[in-house]
């Protein structure tokens, strides 16, 4: 690569997946801005339009023409948050690539305390959640059991509190651009990479627009994605179930020949066979659905499709479906 063509790549990519988030976008791009030119660096912001419906692919467009360092990657259809944020590491030319969600929850005002952490050291530099605000007491509840669930099952040390709000140096950026599986949850991969990593306090703000894209079905899934590919706990299930039950079945063995014996008539007729099978019965199928949730996914990946498909992309020379394998290195 000549040093004229070096030069022009940017330092810093913002990438930004977008979904229905026309009325946030203009004042999150304005935001953007204003912090990445006081840092007086070359920079890019992706936008990664997920199938919006709502007009936020058009005003995406019109963003990008007024302003250079818009660089848009537009979906054919929505493929999904995670599946969106690592289009937008696929595209990012960066040094380093700093991972928001546009809806202005994560403050751009932040992005200069990652930068600095970067310039010290760190590869990983993750934003941790102090404050929660306009949210409910359900979902600050729900959230931070999954988080303290998923740092106990697993055997990778996913930083509590933490979203995919961050900083990532380009090794990691590379490295996570080789990693293709189609469950994805990038913070749970972010971290099982290893390298450098620190975190960021910062307090969330409340939505500036428009409403969540993570409802409850969304959120329940996003935590099957990040326990089913971190952890074999719930495999484990099924054992410990199968164990509990045989000793249930040996202790009521020894039960019902006490109480036959001294002639209770207590444990006759068909209401005790009855319960007994619908317990068994349960527990069955219970242990069949966590292998078939396993089981889908490795389905998923077998059948090797693209992980999105682009309607329009910032660079024609690259394809329209995302790689396979890690791209080269430009």
């Amino acid at each position: 690569m000549s040093p004229v063509r070096r030069s022009r790549l940017p330092m810093f990519s913002v990438i930004a997946p977008v979904y229905n988030e026309r009325e946030s976008l203009p004042e999150f791009h304005r935001r953007v801005r204003a912090v990445m030119e006081h840092l007086k660096e070359p920079w890019e912001l992706i936008i990664v339009d997920d199938g919006s419906s709502d007009g936020t692919t058009e005003a995406v467009e019109r963003l990008a023409s007024r302003d250079h360092h818009i660089r848009p990657v537009i979906f054919s259809r929505n493929f999904g948050h995670q599946i969106a944020a690592t289009a937008g590491l696929d595209y990012s030319r960066g040094r380093a690539a700093i991972i928001i969600d546009a809806d202005l929850q994560d403050p751009p005002e932040v992005l200069p305390e990652l930068i600095a952490r970067w310039r010290e050291g760190y590869e990983v530099v993750f934003a941790v959640r102090t404050e929660r605000a306009g949210e409910s007491w359900f979902k600050k509840t729900t959230a931070s059991i999954f988080y303290r669930l998923i740092y106990r099952i697993t055997d990778v040390r996913i930083p509590l509190d933490t979203g995919d709000f961050r900083l990532l140096d380009r090794r990691v950026v590379d490295t996570l651009r080789g990693m293709r599986e189609r469950h994805r949850f990038l913070r749970g991969m972010a971290a099982w990479v290893g390298f450098r990593q620190v975190g960021v306090p910062y307090k969330r703000a409340a939505r500036y627009a428009g409403e969540t894209k993570y409802p409850l079905r969304k959120m329940v899934r996003l935590a099957l994605n990040a326990i089913t590919s971190f952890s074999h706990f719930p495999l484990q299930i099924a054992t410990y179930l199968g164990f509990l039950c045989a000793g249930i079945s040996a202790l009521a063995i020894l039960v019902v020949i006490g109480l036959r014996l001294s002639g209770n008539q207590a444990f006759f007729g068909q209401a005790t066979t009855l319960i007994a099978v619908l317990f068994l019965g349960g527990i069955q199928l219970i242990s069949l659905g966590l292998l078939g949730e396993y089981l889908g996914r490795v389905y998923d990946e077998v059948k090797g499709r693209p992980l999105y498909v682009l309607r329009s992309s910032p660079d024609d020379s690259l394809p329209a479906t995302s790689p396979r394998r890690s791209p080269q290195k430009r």
